[in-house]
Formats: C-alpha cells, structure tokens, sequence
C-alpha cells in the first residue's frame, strides 16, 4: 500500500490573519483592486521568476495584466511591461535573456511577440489571422506549437450568400454552443519554424478535420507537449462531433510526427478523459487519466507509458490528482491535488509508488517548477490571503518571495479560519470550514452563512475567489461555514461518487448536518442563517428552499438548476446530466434517472417555499441557462415570498467584469443584511 507521510506538519488546526493597525474595511471595492499574480516561470538558468500580474481597473470596467522579473529569492521584483493589453503565456527562451509572450498586435488580434528580459525590444513574430489563444516552444527552441481557431461547420452565408445580413442560426446536431459562446470556430494545434525573430511554415495538426484541440471551455496550452527531441508532439483530443461529442467525456493523447504527419493514439482503448501530458527530458510521458466515459468528476489517476505498456501509478492513491510535472531526475512525480479540505503538494516515488506530502498546511497551491534540483517555485493562496509566489525545498517551510497584494491585506483586520469536524447522519465525520468575523467575541451572537459549494463535484479547499470570497463574507460580520459535504474530492472516491445519481440525498443531509451542529455554537444566532451557493451550490439553495424546515432566514442562489426536466434539454454537456442524473426524463424504466427528477427536483418543491430569495444569473450561461432562474424568482414572486433577481446580459456562468462584480457583491451583502441583521 501507498502512504502520505507528511514532511512539513501543520502545527495549528486554525489560522489567523491579523492587521498591524487599525483594520480597514475590506469592501468590494477593495476586493476589485487587489493584483491577481499567476502563472509563476523559473528561468532557465534557476536564478529568475517571472509572473503575471492582473489589475482591475473599475472605472474603465476591464483589466490589464503585466509581467513581472524577480530573483529567486524574492528581491529585485521589476515590471517589465507596461502596455494598454494583457501578456499573457509568458515563457523564458534563449537560457533566459529573452522571453516570449502573447500579446494583440495593431489590429488588436492576439499574436506571439518576443522581447529581451528587462521587457525592452518588443516585436511580433507571428501572424495569424485568427489570432492565437497560446503557444509552446519546443526544447530546442526551433519550432513552435501555436493554437488558433479555425471555422467549425457551414454557416448561414455559406447556404445563402444573398442573406448577409441575416443573424439566423441554422443547427442540425448538437453542441452548437458550450459554456458561454457559440461553436462557431474551434481550436487547433498548428505547428511551425521559429528563428527566434520569425515563426514560418505553420501547419495545422488536425487540418481538415471539425475535431478541437485544446478541449474548450477548460484546456490550455497545458493538453500540448513536446517530445524531446523536438521532431513530435503530443495533443489531446476528444475525436468526435455534434451527438457524439455531447454525451461523451473519452478524450485521447495523440503523438504526432511533425516530418511525416503520421499520428499514434497512445492511450488507445482507454475510456475516460485522457489528459495534460507531462514529459520528463529522457523522454518518459506520464498523464491524467480518468476511467469512465461520461464521468467528467471521475478520480484523476496518474498514468504513465512503459514500452507499450500503461501503467496507473495511483491505483492505491485514492485521491484525484489537479496537476503533474516531473523531477529533474525523473525519480518522482510531484502532484498537487484535493486532500482533507486542501490542495497539498506530494511526490510520488516512481519505482515504488510511495507518496509524501512536501507542502501543506491550511493552503490551497497552484502550479510547480523546478529551480535547480531540490528548489521548487510555485503559487500559494487561502480563504485568508489572494494568490503570491512560494519558494520552497522538501522538508522545510515555503517561503513568501512576492508581495503584490500585502499593502492592501495588511490594512485588513484579523479573520479566523477553523477546521471543525462535523458528525453525518450516517456516522461519519465531515470536515468543514469555519471562518470567524474580525474581533470575533464568542460571547456575542452572530448572523451565520452555510455556504454551498458547486461542482457538484469541486472542492471546498482553502481557495481564494474574487466573487465568493469567504473572507469579505466574514468582515462583513457572518460567521461563514463551508462543509465538505457527499460528492466533494479530497476524501477518497466513495466520498466523491456518492453524489452521482443522489442530488437530493446524503449531500442535503448533510447540509442539514451543518446547519442543526452549527446552531448549537453559543455565537450563532439560530435565527439569522442564511445559505448561499453558485451553480450545483445554487441548486442546493433551491431545494434547501423547499426542504429547510424554518431552518434559513433567507437564501441566495447564482445559476443554479431550478427544473432538472428543463436543465436535461437545454444544457450543452449532456454527459453531464447522463452521469449525475442517471439519464432522460423519458426513459421511464430507468429507475435511478425517474427517483432524480422526482425527489432531486427543486421545482417539485415550491410549494413549500417560504423564505427571502435573490437569484442570480447571466444571459450568457449556456451551462445552466438564465431561464432556469428566471423560473425561480418568477415562482416565488407568484407565491407572494419576498424576492429579488440579477441579471447580467454580459456575463455567463461567472462574473469577471469589475463594474458587474462590484454590483454583485454590493446586493449579495444589500440582501443578506436585509434579512439576516434585522
């Protein structure tokens, strides 16, 4: 059997974020201001780190990102750029005294560009019409992968070029939209010539076909590799259309040889979503890989190629793992992945697959670099703090090496975060968050906020969010608790699973678990609890409404599934629906999908309602339509329960606009306050 052995011991089961003066109030606006730093890269040479930077600018109602130089241990930070758009995909070349980055030309069509290190002598070097969405060199730095789009099927103007101007849509199949736009045009892989000043001679990978590579909404740059000896590379592909496409998650790492086009399916015969390929410098290809076709929340294995041969190296790691890369000398896999309400870093020992934790504490950690041999860089953030860049070697503390957000965070005042474990009905325990208002008393009573995660199967780890920020929810005076409840990862795969084909069944008990053991805290005023949730945690809400039994005072509920009827017929990602609901509406025979939409379905149950809701929702959501909210709120206005709706026709399943965010945390707290500080 495999085991964690922890290196580094969290000493404490709660943290605390304390201000050195008076604690400023952490407003929207404050949220809205603070740096958003990613996408951390170890020059070649091991002695530079440079990352991005995003700044909301609230007035002009966008955001700019710029890039940003530092030593390795965190002195020295210079920015480089200071430009009217974003760079982004930002990567050494040429042993560090150049970097390439993507970044719009003149007519404002994304395009790869080169400068020197310091950010001087900028030029363009590619020329797409489309534009490119990401790059990746290869390791001799002489060729290019380049992703672009390319037109997806015949548009109304090809069939009636008399009609130009015509906006009407004619769809024969589906997915013919996905997440939050139209399948209009579609990502490739072009592989082509770079002489460091010029990319020449690009040609597409899967030229003449409708399948996508990276796989939208979610893949990157991260579904391509390159294979040492920079003549192949891997992509990732889910080979299929229209139907086909819908309902499958079987997706497949395909090795292309760019001399002679031939392409090899390397995971052949497996099932689920193959993915994000990890190569070593011998040449070794490790991936994701997940079992089942139609499960997209299936465990996350680690896989790797011997010979011919694939070999699942976590077949006693019952954990699903977010991320891979290997060490420089190929004896382990470092992964992060979501474990007890956290997202650790371990290592796995290839030859005889133990697994060590090498980074934890209460932390979420994001990305992971080699500097050298035992010196690792990567991104670290919490419910407590936004996202910085970390140093660290195995078996000692990270180290803090950027400081972008600390002259807003260190004017905040003190937030405790506590991990309380919570019995279920079924005799198990339940990890769950606790976070505690600044100058908490614990002989005063306080409003409360069960927060709902989505997913439904994403974790309730320490993550950092700028729309459901549980810290802001907690200076504002809520004491806020967030449960790890039944279909949540982290706990082991019958912990993740049991949600599928049981909506309304041990996840909403335990719920109620939460809600009954946190009404117990002398600090909690039982008669001010409110629950709040997006997506899944929005559907939560919703049949919380019709199930809580004077338990709430009041509920918000941002794109959550209303009608799971309707939601069946007008989602694109009918795998989805197949898995977690066990199938159609009219497959009258198949008794787990009937149970669903009789006992899971929140709009059998509003008759029962009887408490405030606000409900939320964009006009661009294709995951769960806006109509699904527009049910909700009209269903409760007809009852005559007090009710309020925003709607966005700009945004989709999330709020990324600063003005629009503004906006929905001021009336999230405008309505919470209304009915839970009376």
């Amino acid at each position: 059997m495999n085991f964690v052995k922890p290196l580094i011991m969290a000493s404490m089961m709660s943290v605390t974020a304390t201000g050195a003066h008076a604690a400023a109030k952490f407003t929207p606006e404050l949220l809205n201001s603070l740096g958003r730093v990613s996408d951390a890269q170890v020059s070649p040479d091991g002695k530079k780190v440079l990352y991005g930077v995003s700044t909301p600018n609230i007035e002009n109602n966008n955001s700019n990102r710029e890039l940003w130089v530092m030593d390795i241990n965190g002195k020295n930070a210079v920015q480089i750029t200071n430009s009217e758009k974003s760079e982004t995909n930002a990567v050494w070349f040429e042993g560090g005294k150049k970097i390439a980055f993507a970044y719009p030309n003149e007519k404002g069509v994304n395009q790869m560009w080169v400068m020197n290190a310091d950010g001087t002598d900028r030029r363009c070097v590619s020329n797409m019409e489309k534009g490119i969405e990401g790059f990746v060199l290869s390791p001799d730095e002489k060729k290019v992968i380049i992703v672009s789009t390319v037109k997806y099927g015949e548009t109304t103007q090809d069939r009636y070029p008399d009609l130009k101007k015509t906006d009407g849509r004619i769809i024969d199949d589906l997915m013919y939209r996905h997440w939050n736009e139209w399948t209009a045009e579609i990502p490739h892989p072009f592989v082509g010539e770079f002489n460091g000043s010029e990319v020449t001679a690009l040609k597409d990978v899967l030229e003449g076909t409708q399948f996508e590579s990276p796989m939208r909404p979610w893949g990157g740059v991260e579904q391509l590799a390159w294979l040492p000896d920079s003549k192949s590379l891997i992509y990732v592909c889910r080979k299929k259309t229209g139907k086909e496409y819908a309902i499958s998650t079987n997706s497949d790492l395909y090795q292309y040889d760019i001399a002679t086009g031939d392409t090899k399916n390397l995971t052949e015969g497996m099932m689920g979503y193959d993915n994000n390929p990890a190569v070593s410098k011998s040449g070794k290809i490790a991936w994701l890989s997940m079992e089942h076709d139609g499960y997209e929340a299936d465990k996350n294995r680690i896989f790797m190629l011997d010979g011919d041969k694939k070999v699942d190296l976590t077949a006693d790691w019952d954990y699903s793992v977010d991320f891979i890369t290997w060490s420089p000398d190929e004896k382990y896999i470092y992964f992060i992945c979501p474990y007890q309400g956290t997202m650790p870093i371990f290592r796995m020992n290839v030859a005889n697959r133990k697994v060590e934790q090498v980074a934890g504490g209460q932390y979420d950690y994001d990305g992971l670099q080699f500097a050298g041999k035992d010196l690792l860089i990567t991104c670290r953030h919490s419910f407590l703090e936004p996202n910085e860049v970390y140093s660290f070697k195995v078996g000692k503390e990270p180290v803090k090496l950027s400081s972008v957000t600390d002259p807003i965070m260190n004017t905040l005042g003190d937030v405790k975060c506590e991990k309380m474990m919570i019995p279920t009905t079924d005799g198990k325990m339940m990890t769950t968050w606790v976070l505690l208002p600044p100058n908490f008393d614990p002989n005063k009573k306080y409003p409360s906020l069960l927060f709902c995660e989505g997913g439904p199967q994403s974790p309730v780890s320490q993550f950092w969010s700028y729309r459901w920020n549980l810290r802001i929810m907690a200076e504002n005076g809520y004491v806020v608790f967030a449960p790890n409840r039944r279909g949540l990862p982290g706990f082991g795969t019958e912990w993740n699973a049991q949600i599928s084909g049981d909506y309304s069944g041990q996840c909403m008990k335990d719920y109620l678990s939460a809600a009954d053991f946190m009404k117990e805290k002398p600090y909690i005023d039982g008669d001010h609890m409110g629950a709040v949730g997006a997506s899944f945690g929005g559907y939560s809400v919703y049949w919380l409404a019709g199930n809580h039994q004077k338990r709430f005072a009041c509920f918000l509920s941002h794109a959550g599934i209303f009608d799971l009827r309707a939601q069946y017929c007008e989602t694109e990602e009918l795998w989805f629906v197949n898995w977690d609901l066990g199938g159609a509406p009219w497959d009258k025979n198949n008794e787990v999908a009937m149970r669903s939409y009789r006992e899971a379905d929140p709009k059998n149950y509003v008759q029962n309602w009887d408490t405030p809701i606000l409900v939320v929702t964009g006009e661009n959501d294709f995951r769960i339509s806006y109509s699904q909210t527009m049910q909700a709120f009209n269903a409760a206005r007809m009852r005559g329960i007090p009710a309020r709706m925003v709607l966005f026709p700009s945004e989709c399943h999330w709020v990324t606009k600063p003005q629009n965010s503004i906006l929905w945390q001021r009336e999230y707290f405008r309505w919470l306050d209304q009915w839970l500080k009376k």
